[in-house]
């Protein structure tokens, strides 16, 4: 989170809009910045003097997996092609940018119980081959558990996708999405208003997984980041 001075009204990152959560009189740009950013700066411009954000390294984890079904570590070109066409309607939704009915960024709950046992980032190998780091979090639970929505929206999209399975994504306002993958059964349809709290779906173990678990992600102006940053201070 960024505080702004009352002279700034518009703020963008690599000419895309940024949310901006206002707390009392003060109010804050918040932003994701991808995993894949080179250390360096980068530039938060606005109407006024553009602000110069330091990238600096993290030690993430490592996490390596066995997978069974090598469709999901070696997909063939027809199961390429279908993941092609599926992370570019996915982008298409974390591109997006609608208003919010809130100022303050509102705080999240838990979509799911349990313990969360693969931390945002960790660099992943499947069968010992490097591939994209980890991009939410994961909840293990049994397949049927409820999956609730984690603060008001609005449900963007559904599907069942090659890697993620059935997948519910929620439009929070402002950039800010919320992904919840491998689920054995979606309760929303696309276009409903959710409210926090609301079942959106049940766990399960639909796509790329190793057994029953909810992966939440969130993606802000088209970066995912930690769903642990938005969660209340009870959670």
């Amino acid at each position: 989170m960024i505080p702004l001075t009352s002279d700034i009204t518009r703020v963008t990152f690599q000419q895309k809009p940024v949310l901006i959560s206002q707390e009392g009189q003060q109010r804050y740009a918040v932003f994701g910045i991808p995993l894949s950013t080179p250390l360096g700066t980068v530039q938060l411009d606005t109407n006024k003097t553009p602000i110069q954000i330091e990238v600096k390294s993290y030690p993430y984890a490592e996490q390596r997996i066995k997978v069974t079904n090598q469709d999901y570590v070696n997909p063939n070109q027809s199961q390429l092609d279908r993941y092609a066409q599926e992370a570019k309607e996915q982008n298409n939704v974390y591109s997006s940018f609608t208003q919010s009915s809130w100022r303050a960024l509102p705080a999240f709950i838990r979509p799911t119980s349990g313990k969360f046992s693969n931390s945002f980032g960790r660099k992943r190998f499947f069968n010992g081959e490097e591939r994209a780091p980890h991009s939410g979090l994961d909840i293990p639970a049994p397949v049927g558990q409820k999956v609730v929505a984690p603060a008001d929206g609005v449900v963007i999209q559904t599907g069942s996708y090659f890697f993620n399975g059935q997948t519910v994504l929620i439009d929070h306002g402002q950039g800010l999405i919320s992904m919840f993958c491998h689920l054995s059964a979606i309760k929303v349809e696309k276009g409903q208003h959710i409210r926090q709290g609301e079942v959106l779906g049940l766990v399960g173990k639909t796509g790329r997984v190793t057994g029953p678990h909810l992966h939440w992600g969130m993606s802000l102006n088209n970066a995912r980041v930690d769903p642990q940053l938005f969660l209340g201070k009870t959670h």
